[in-house]
């Protein structure tokens, strides 16, 4: 275990470098430089003055060597837009993009699983049809239009809860006026979470209930909540719970276009509006923290499908 765990942390780092190198050299391709650049209120000698001592004027691949031995440091660099450094920018809005990740994705696990496992069971039946729409619906739906419809329904006509932003501004800490705000960002983040998990889960209960090893349990006249709990779920677990991994990097990656709608003041927004400006430090930093992200959270898939099944040697 120790070694397996060793030797998949160092394919990480290897990820790491792909990574951090692919973005760092994509970014600085891409037409047009930083915004601070383009400011008509300098002149000429100040835009070259700055490009030299941000060190733009170096090759590019002199550029990565030092981004990365100042990243080896733990320095990610320094906003070109704010001044405040990388770091700082990333430890104030991971938070914010964690409790909104993490809590659809928390929340979709708890839905998602019963749900597919009644439709599992109760296969073709009214039930089983109609999440089975909810969940095509679900997956098809894109994320930017179902957050401009929850937007037009219960801000703009409703008006019982708000559109944007994380809390009311001008107005002390309350714990009701976050949760307001957490609403409607959270669905949007929920549909689609809550129809592919729903989705996977069934199909896997299903696979499962057909095995001989459930006909056996079954004839041995064990209760149908045994075997369905104790038996079935547990082998059910492992595919879904390969899709939780995934959807773990994506709390924070795949909550990008969410943000911006919503003007959540997460990590996305961050990486959106730093893209937008050519802001290169703070959308590497970004891309770098999702990576690690990925890494560890495969990581932890891998271990959890030793847990769920000890057939399955991590050698």
């Amino acid at each position: 275990m120790i070694s397996y765990v060793i030797r998949r942390l160092l394919q990480g780092v290897l990820v790491l470098f792909i990574v951090s190198l692919v973005t760092f050299f994509l970014i600085h391709a891409a037409p047009g430089g930083p915004a601070l650049l383009t400011s008509p209120e300098l002149n000429r000698d100040e835009v070259a003055q700055i490009k030299e001592n941000l060190g733009l004027n170096d090759s590019i691949p002199v550029q990565y060597v030092r981004w990365m031995r100042n990243v080896l440091q733990g320095n990610l660099g320094t906003s070109y837009s704010t001044l405040t450094p990388v770091s700082t920018l990333l430890r104030d809005r991971l938070p914010n993009t964690l409790l909104l990740g993490g809590l659809s994705l928390l929340l979709s696990v708890i839905v998602s699983i019963p749900l597919g496992i009644a439709s599992a069971i109760r296969r073709n039946s009214v039930l089983d049809r109609a999440l089975t729409g909810f969940a095509f619906l679900g997956v098809s739906v894109p994320v930017f239009w179902l957050a401009i419809i929850l937007i037009i329904i219960f801000s703009v006509e409703l008006h019982v809860l708000p559109s944007g932003n994380m809390f009311t501004v001008g107005e002390s800490f309350s714990l009701v006026d976050r949760i307001k705000h957490l609403v409607l960002p959270v669905v949007t983040l929920l549909v689609l979470n809550l129809a592919t998990l729903t989705r996977y889960t069934r199909s896997a209960m299903i696979d499962v209930l057909g095995q001989d090893y459930i006909r056996t349990a079954r004839a041995k006249g064990l209760e149908s909540r045994t075997v369905i709990y104790r038996h079935a779920l547990r082998n059910a677990m492992i595919p879904v719970i390969t899709i939780i991994g995934v959807f773990l990097p994506n709390a924070v990656a795949g909550a990008a276009i969410t943000e911006t709608v919503f003007a959540w003041p997460g990590m996305g927004l961050l990486a959106v509006n730093a893209a937008d400006t050519r802001d290169y430090p703070v959308v590497l930093g970004a891309t770098l923290t999702v990576a690690v992200i990925v890494v560890f959270s495969n990581l932890l898939t891998d271990l959890l499908y030793g847990v769920l099944d000890p057939r399955i040697r991590l050698d």
